[in-house]
Protein backbone atom coordinates (compact mmCIF):
# COMPACT_ATOMS: atom_id res chain seq x y z
CA UNK A 1 0.00 0.00 0.00
CA UNK A 2 1.21 3.41 -0.72
CA UNK A 3 2.13 5.86 2.01
CA UNK A 4 0.05 8.42 2.39
CA UNK A 5 0.62 11.63 0.87
CA UNK A 6 1.25 14.59 3.94
CA UNK A 7 -0.55 17.29 4.19
CA UNK A 8 -0.30 21.33 3.98
CA UNK A 9 -0.13 21.20 7.48
CA UNK A 10 2.43 18.79 8.90
CA UNK A 11 5.74 20.37 10.09
CA UNK A 12 8.20 18.28 8.08
CA UNK A 13 6.78 20.32 4.81
CA UNK A 14 8.13 23.09 5.97
CA UNK A 15 11.25 22.24 7.20
CA UNK A 16 14.85 22.48 5.41
CA UNK A 17 15.26 19.04 4.32
CA UNK A 18 18.47 17.51 4.86
CA UNK A 19 21.26 16.43 2.43
CA UNK A 20 21.72 12.87 1.94
CA UNK A 21 25.23 11.96 2.59
CA UNK A 22 27.17 10.40 -0.58
CA UNK A 23 28.31 7.08 0.86
CA UNK A 24 24.35 6.50 1.98
CA UNK A 25 22.82 7.24 -1.99
CA UNK A 26 23.05 3.24 -2.72
CA UNK A 27 21.87 2.27 1.07
CA UNK A 28 19.12 0.09 2.00
CA UNK A 29 17.48 2.89 3.81
CA UNK A 30 17.86 5.53 0.36
CA UNK A 31 16.59 2.18 -2.08
CA UNK A 32 13.48 1.84 0.32
CA UNK A 33 12.60 6.02 0.51
CA UNK A 34 13.01 5.94 -3.45
CA UNK A 35 10.34 2.34 -3.66
CA UNK A 36 7.84 4.56 -1.15
CA UNK A 37 8.10 7.83 -3.31
CA UNK A 38 7.28 6.20 -6.66
CA UNK A 39 4.49 4.14 -5.38
CA UNK A 40 3.17 7.22 -3.61
CA UNK A 41 3.59 9.26 -6.79
CA UNK A 42 2.12 6.35 -9.01
CA UNK A 43 -0.96 6.16 -6.72
CA UNK A 44 -1.48 9.84 -7.91
CA UNK A 45 -3.27 10.01 -11.73
CA UNK A 46 -2.55 13.89 -11.82
CA UNK A 47 0.58 13.51 -9.92
CA UNK A 48 4.36 14.62 -11.59
CA UNK A 49 6.60 14.38 -9.44
CA UNK A 50 7.20 14.08 -5.58
CA UNK A 51 9.53 15.49 -2.99
CA UNK A 52 10.35 13.29 0.39
CA UNK A 53 9.37 15.26 2.73
CA UNK A 54 5.67 15.13 1.34
CA UNK A 55 5.72 11.34 2.29
CA UNK A 56 7.38 12.38 5.64
CA UNK A 57 10.95 12.01 5.21
CA UNK A 58 13.12 15.24 5.69
CA UNK A 59 15.67 14.37 2.74
CA UNK A 60 16.82 16.42 0.19
CA UNK A 61 15.24 14.08 -2.71
CA UNK A 62 12.64 14.43 -5.40
CA UNK A 63 11.28 11.88 -8.23
CA UNK A 64 10.02 12.74 -11.39
CA UNK A 65 7.59 10.64 -12.93
CA UNK A 66 8.26 9.43 -16.54
CA UNK A 67 5.18 9.96 -17.73
CA UNK A 68 6.06 13.70 -18.29
CA UNK A 69 7.96 12.56 -21.64
CA UNK A 70 4.82 11.18 -23.13
CA UNK A 71 3.04 13.18 -26.21
CA UNK A 72 0.16 14.68 -24.12
CA UNK A 73 2.67 16.09 -21.56
CA UNK A 74 5.03 17.14 -24.07
CA UNK A 75 2.53 19.44 -26.47
CA UNK A 76 2.06 21.39 -22.87
CA UNK A 77 5.74 23.02 -23.90
CA UNK A 78 7.75 20.13 -22.20
CA UNK A 79 11.42 20.27 -23.58
CA UNK A 80 15.16 19.85 -21.68
CA UNK A 81 18.89 19.15 -22.86
CA UNK A 82 20.94 16.79 -22.10
CA UNK A 83 18.00 13.77 -21.63
CA UNK A 84 17.37 10.80 -23.37
CA UNK A 85 14.22 10.47 -25.47
CA UNK A 86 11.12 8.83 -25.35
CA UNK A 87 10.38 5.66 -27.71
CA UNK A 88 6.47 6.14 -27.38
CA UNK A 89 5.08 5.50 -30.72
CA UNK A 90 1.62 7.27 -31.59
CA UNK A 91 0.11 4.26 -33.09
CA UNK A 92 1.15 1.40 -31.25
CA UNK A 93 -0.80 -2.11 -29.54
CA UNK A 94 -0.10 -0.94 -26.41
CA UNK A 95 -2.51 1.57 -24.27
CA UNK A 96 -0.87 5.17 -23.68
CA UNK A 97 -1.11 4.30 -20.49
CA UNK A 98 0.98 1.23 -20.63
CA UNK A 99 3.21 2.72 -22.57
CA UNK A 100 3.98 5.37 -20.08
CA UNK A 101 4.38 3.01 -17.44
CA UNK A 102 7.33 2.15 -19.16
CA UNK A 103 9.11 5.15 -18.98
CA UNK A 104 11.65 5.50 -16.06
CA UNK A 105 10.80 8.04 -13.22
CA UNK A 106 13.77 10.40 -12.78
CA UNK A 107 15.64 10.44 -9.34
CA UNK A 108 17.09 13.59 -8.15
CA UNK A 109 19.10 13.56 -4.89
CA UNK A 110 20.86 16.67 -2.73
CA UNK A 111 19.34 18.31 -5.92
CA UNK A 112 21.13 22.21 -6.95
CA UNK A 113 19.38 24.37 -9.10
CA UNK A 114 22.55 26.10 -10.45
CA UNK A 115 20.52 28.54 -13.27
CA UNK A 116 17.02 29.98 -13.67
CA UNK A 117 16.48 32.04 -16.89
CA UNK A 118 15.14 35.75 -16.41
CA UNK A 119 12.66 34.96 -18.77
CA UNK A 120 9.32 34.19 -16.38
CA UNK A 121 5.78 33.62 -17.07
CA UNK A 122 2.74 32.66 -14.80
CA UNK A 123 2.18 29.33 -15.63
CA UNK A 124 -0.56 27.15 -13.50
CA UNK A 125 0.31 25.22 -10.83
CA UNK A 126 -1.04 22.49 -8.24
CA UNK A 127 0.56 19.96 -5.10
CA UNK A 128 -0.10 16.85 -3.98
CA UNK A 129 0.28 17.81 -0.65
CA UNK A 130 -2.08 21.45 -0.96
CA UNK A 131 -5.19 19.55 -2.14
CA UNK A 132 -7.54 20.36 -4.16
CA UNK A 133 -5.77 24.20 -4.40
CA UNK A 134 -4.59 25.40 -7.67
CA UNK A 135 -3.37 28.52 -8.52
CA UNK A 136 -0.96 30.52 -10.67
CA UNK A 137 2.64 30.85 -10.29
CA UNK A 138 5.69 33.09 -11.38
CA UNK A 139 8.29 30.76 -12.53
CA UNK A 140 11.35 30.74 -14.88
CA UNK A 141 10.91 29.36 -17.92
CA UNK A 142 14.65 27.05 -17.93
CA UNK A 143 16.42 25.91 -15.01
CA UNK A 144 18.96 24.05 -14.92
CA UNK A 145 19.49 21.86 -12.21
CA UNK A 146 22.84 19.38 -10.42
CA UNK A 147 22.24 16.45 -8.79
CA UNK A 148 22.83 12.84 -7.84
CA UNK A 149 20.64 9.69 -9.06
CA UNK A 150 19.91 6.55 -7.63
CA UNK A 151 23.36 5.30 -8.49
CA UNK A 152 24.76 8.41 -6.79
CA UNK A 153 26.38 9.44 -10.19
CA UNK A 154 26.79 13.11 -10.38
CA UNK A 155 24.85 15.32 -13.45
CA UNK A 156 23.48 18.27 -14.57
CA UNK A 157 20.24 18.88 -16.76
CA UNK A 158 19.36 21.30 -17.87
CA UNK A 159 15.18 21.97 -18.59
CA UNK A 160 12.28 24.39 -20.22
CA UNK A 161 8.83 24.33 -20.10
CA UNK A 162 7.09 21.89 -17.87
CA UNK A 163 10.48 19.93 -16.67
CA UNK A 164 11.99 23.34 -15.49
CA UNK A 165 8.66 24.36 -13.45
CA UNK A 166 8.97 20.85 -12.06
CA UNK A 167 12.51 21.31 -10.96
CA UNK A 168 11.53 24.65 -8.94
CA UNK A 169 8.32 23.34 -7.35
CA UNK A 170 10.53 20.47 -6.10
CA UNK A 171 12.73 22.62 -4.85
CA UNK A 172 10.97 24.97 -3.21
CA UNK A 173 9.43 22.02 -1.38
CA UNK A 174 12.79 20.42 0.04
CA UNK A 175 13.41 24.19 1.06
CA UNK A 176 9.95 24.26 3.03
CA UNK A 177 7.89 26.52 0.72
CA UNK A 178 4.52 25.52 -0.83
CA UNK A 179 3.65 26.77 -4.25
CA UNK A 180 0.66 28.83 -2.45
CA UNK A 181 3.14 30.87 -0.58
CA UNK A 182 3.60 32.73 -3.88
CA UNK A 183 0.66 31.56 -6.03
CA UNK A 184 -2.13 34.04 -6.71
CA UNK A 185 -5.80 33.53 -7.95
CA UNK A 186 -5.58 30.41 -5.97
CA UNK A 187 -8.98 28.25 -6.59
CA UNK A 188 -10.26 25.01 -5.33
CA UNK A 189 -11.04 22.57 -8.12
CA UNK A 190 -11.90 19.10 -7.98
CA UNK A 191 -11.86 18.68 -11.94
CA UNK A 192 -8.24 19.64 -12.64
CA UNK A 193 -7.62 19.14 -16.33
CA UNK A 194 -5.15 22.51 -17.11
CA UNK A 195 -2.91 22.47 -14.24
CA UNK A 196 -0.11 21.11 -13.56
CA UNK A 197 0.09 18.68 -9.75
CA UNK A 198 3.43 18.55 -8.80
CA UNK A 199 4.65 16.88 -6.13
Amino acid sequence: MPKKILQQKEKVLREIAEEVHIDEIKSKKIRTVLKEMSRALKSQDDGVAIAAPQIGYSLRIFVVSGKIFAPEFRRRGISQDQTQTSSLRPESEHSPLAEREKIKDLVFINPKISKLSRDKEWVPEGCLSVRWLYGQTFRSKKATITAYDENGKKFVRGASGLLAQIFQHETDHLNGILFIDHAKDIKKNYLNNNYFVGK
